[in-house]
């Protein structure tokens, strides 16, 4: 028993560095060159062991994609977690996008990651790799829509449902906008980026709003 717990935590522990490397390697040469061979030499680990755990390339750098959109979904829960009660929807609806900035800005491997993948005309013809690319992108939709959603409740179910549904995509795309410009362009505060996002969000929630 004690042998086979040890190889268990031996088997945990090598899958870890391998999605390690694999996520260290992708983010600075890109994903064509993330090769098993390559993660073989910096690893120490045979291909065999690696494909052991993985049972294809696209399988492995979709588990480093599965892993990383786990650990930040999570750290934005973390940052949401105590929303102050009573504000309007403009003012909620900007500290929400002040924690998710915050986020980015201290947890930013694995959006750099999702990004180079989603450019990745090689990546994405893999079927492994294209599902978790889609999965990611329907889950940070579904959180876009909850922290919209929960920033015009105070108006009731169906208009906070109305403006989820209007403003999701264009928040999404505005955290992609405003991720690659302070890549670009490190200097430039995410802060000032989230009030600007909200203001346009705003804008558009109130036209929706204005329409029913």
């Amino acid at each position: 028993m004690d042998t086979a717990r040890a190889g268990n935590r031996r088997g945990r522990r090598s899958r870890e560095e391998i999605l390690d490397a694999a996520s260290r390697i992708m983010a600075e040469r890109g994903y064509s060159a993330t090769t098993m061979s390559v993660l073989s030499a910096e690893t120490g680990l045979p291909k065999s062991a690696i494909y052991h755990h993985f049972r294809s390339k696209g399988g492995l750098l979709s588990a480093v994609m599965e892993r990383g959109a786990y650990e930040f979904f999570r750290h934005l829960r973390e940052a949401q977690a105590d929303p102050p009660a009573d504000l309007p929807p403009a003012e909620l609806l900007g500290w929400f996008l002040q924690r998710t900035g915050e986020v980015f800005v201290a947890k930013p491997d694995f959006l750099r990651l999702h990004l180079i993948l989603l450019m990745s005309a090689e990546a994405v013809e893999d079927i492994e790799v294209k599902d978790i690319i889609e999965r990611v992108r329907t889950d940070g939709r579904r959180h876009m829509r909850r922290m919209i959603r929960q920033s015009w409740a105070g108006l009731g179910p169906e208009v906070a449902d109305a403006v989820g549904e209007a403003l999701d995509y264009f928040g999404i795309a505005g955290f992609d906008g405003a991720f690659v410009a302070w890549q670009a362009e490190p200097n430039r505060s995410m802060r000032d980026q989230m009030a600007l996002l909200t203001e346009a969000m705003v804008a558009i929630a109130e036209r929706v709003i204005a329409a029913r």
